[in-house]
């Protein structure tokens, strides 16, 4: 048995929620660069040319990649012979996202309650999803999720029979009815299975695996491509002003499901989407 104090996380959660919203992961990084090269349209590439130059500014300056610095999602992946001490969990972690956000000078934008709508002035609380996993590890990820591209995110129920074709489907209507809102290129999400709330917490995974790692399962990567390229040739193109570079990367994650039912979610993220990963 390991013991870990929870003011490991905070101050780990507190510099991922900083470094998150000033860098780009590598792989993100040259997935712009190479979409800039080989962008068709005029207009498409002076887009991605000037995303380039924010980028560099933010990098540079500390400036966030951009205004809207999100809600804070964690994913923790919990090794079972780790022993916290030092207090509750969930607190230490939004302690974290409180100092990264207060201290980061980073904008605020969690609102206390849905409808009375009171800023809670730290971005807290953060939404966190906890699995647990074999060993005396912890790894975090932290995925600042802005809500231009959160509010484009869509789930179908959709009947065993539609199959394959009406999965690839209706990914391509949430891509569609996107449109310039997910401020292109973007990255797709996609869950496909389990139940409701499954597929949906699957497609917001999803957004966190490289977007130059295809699925494992052979079926699954060949969607991803295929996926990729009719979106490519949507035209909605870069700030959604035309071209040949839409999304950067399909991702899609499976799980088991009901014999009656086949789920689905679109979790559509910005060409930016901003995570950031620790194992401790």
């Amino acid at each position: 048995m390991r013991t870990i104090h929870v003011s490991e996380l905070t101050k780990n959660i507190k510099e991922m929620c900083i470094e998150a919203n000033h860098y780009l992961t590598p792989d993100m990084d040259s997935a712009l660069k190479c979409a800039c090269d080989r962008e068709k349209s005029p207009l498409g590439k002076q887009v991605l040319s000037s995303l380039q130059d924010n980028l560099k500014i933010a990098g540079e300056d500390m400036i966030p990649i951009c205004q809207d610095t999100g809600m804070a999602v964690i994913f923790l992946e919990i090794g079972q012979e780790v022993h916290f001490e030092g207090g509750l969990l969930e607190d230490a972690i939004n302690e974290g996202v409180r100092q990264g956000y207060v201290d980061g000078f980073l904008r605020k934008s969690v609102v206390k309650d849905p409808l009375l709508r009171e800023n809670t002035k730290d971005n807290t609380p953060a939404i966190i999803h906890y699995e647990m996993t074999s060993g005396d590890k912890v790894k975090i990820t932290v995925a600042p999720k802005g809500f231009g591209s959160e509010n484009m995110s869509r789930v179908f129920m959709l009947k065993p029979a539609d199959g394959e074709e009406g999965v690839k489907n209706a990914i391509l209507t949430a891509v569609k009815d996107a449109g310039p809102n997910a401020c292109p290129p973007m990255v797709v999400g996609v869950g496909i299975g389990g139940t409701f709330e499954k597929c949906a917490i699957m497609a917001k995974k999803a957004l966190t695996r490289s977007v130059d790692q295809r699925s494992e399962i052979p079926y699954v990567a060949q969607m991803e491509e295929e996926l990729l390229v009719r979106i490519n040739k949507s035209g909605i193109g870069p700030g959604g002003l035309g071209g040949t570079n839409t999304a950067l990367a399909v991702n899609i994650n499976t799980y088991p499901t009901h014999i009656a039912g086949l789920p689905v979610a679109v979790n559509i993220c910005c060409h930016v989407n901003r995570h950031c990963v620790r194992e401790i």
